[in-house]
């Protein structure tokens, strides 16, 4: 993993770029979804929680219409785009993510000036841990306070779902940017995807002797590719032919009927969704009634619902979790938008090494590639450092 620069390093390395100090250094965190996958574009529950690792933006307003922008990782210099000329089509690369947090600003009325930003990040990359999204959310932070444009958390959730759907063409929902803007240490963000009512749910892991072990099985995945596009669409039809708005609106004592009126694909489609807003519920009584000790199960039915009814999963994630699982794990599961990506556990502390050593040794002996496997605790949301 890459290891981020301090705050005073970035505002250093700023300077060594743009020859001038920036305003202000915001930051916006990656996530980890507990549970509630593929429900939020559904209109259902979802269960994600703030990570300690985030995007951090160092951003200097200019007084003309440029944009320049550079990155810590990768060889690519300063890339420059006119405002007056800003296009999807000519974004490349991680530039889109910025630049389409500034054209949905624009369009919904924010005059956003030319400015220099300097981007570094510690959220993997295609790890499912939203590190497109944490830097979406960090602009539309910085953003949002250069312009003055107080706009409330609401609105920049609904701006940045925006920019990746219409700009950088991903059809994604709005948990992502949800628990980035939202999360708070020590809590997951319940959220109700169809009226954004969200709610701080207590996640005591360490007050528990518990962690959340993170597994990246390096196997990198895309949301704008076919495999998101299609469960969408699948998602879509059930609910045209059960007749409702969205599979939110569907129960499981639906499921008998639905399993009669659509096809044995688009039916376990559905069956994934309306079962995982059940678990997320489940799960969010269980937090509050119980603690986290008592998710095991819940944790381990979403894992087999992703990969048997939705199929999001793959050969590395099913081995991860099975593993985890086997060296003394209480539950485990693939978190994200799947086809990659990672898996999380839910360990006993006194477990760590145990797990990490075995599922290193799994993925040696398949064959596969060295998964990076490390710890994450519930953090802060967006939010200016300097």
């Amino acid at each position: 993993m890459t290891s981020p620069l301090s705050t005073a390093d970035l505002q250093a390395a700023f300077r060594e770029r743009f020859g001038s100090d920036p305003d202000g250094v915001w930051a916006a965190p990656g996530r980890v979804n507990l549970i509630g996958e593929h429900t939020d574009y559904n209109e259902g529950f979802v269960l994600p929680f703030a990570i300690g690792m985030s995007a951090r933006v160092a951003v200097s307003l200019r007084t003309d219409r440029t944009v320049r922008v550079v990155s810590t990782f990768g060889n690519h210099g300063v890339v420059s785009t006119d405002l007056n000329k800003l296009s999807a089509a000519d974004a490349k690369g991680w530039t889109k993510y910025p630049l389409g947090v500034v054209w949905a600003f624009t369009e919904a009325g924010v005059d956003v000036p030319g400015f220099d930003l300097l981007l570094d990040s510690d959220v993997p990359l295609g790890a499912g841990l939203s590190s497109s999204h944490a830097i979406e959310c960090a602009v539309a932070t910085a953003l949002n306070d250069l312009c003055a444009a107080d706009l409330p958390v609401e609105r920049l959730v609904l701006l940045t779902q925006r920019a990746e759907n219409f700009f950088v063409g991903a059809p994604t929902g709005i948990m992502d940017q949800s628990a980035s803007l939202r999360g708070r240490e020590g809590a997951a963000v319940f959220l109700d995807c169809r009226d954004q009512h969200a709610e701080l749910v207590p996640l005591a892991l360490a007050e528990n002797g518990l962690a959340i072990l993170v597994i990246d099985t390096k196997v990198s995945h895309s949301h704008s590719t076919g495999g998101y596009a299609s469960r969408r669409a699948s998602c879509e039809l059930g609910a045209e032919v059960m007749g409702v708005k969205a599979l939110r609106d569907l129960t499981l004592d639906d499921l008998a009927e639905a399993a009669g009126l659509l096809d044995e694909e688009t039916f376990r489609r559905v069956r994934h969704v309306v079962t995982e807003d059940a678990r997320v519920l489940d799960t969010v009584e269980t937090l509050r009634d119980k603690g986290p000790a008592d998710i095991g199960a819940l944790l381990d039915a979403s894992h087999a619902s992703m990969r048997d009814d939705f199929e999001i999963s793959c050969a590395e994630l099913d081995l991860a979790v099975e593993t985890a699982r086997g060296a003394g794990a209480i539950g485990a599961r693939m978190t994200g938008g799947g086809f990659g990506g990672a898996a999380i556990a839910l360990i006993p502390v006194e477990q760590e090494a145990p797990v990490r050593a075995a599922v290193a040794d799994a993925f040696r002996a398949a064959g596969y590639k060295e998964p990076d496997i490390f710890t994450v605790t519930p953090a802060e949301g967006a939010r200016r450092v300097i």
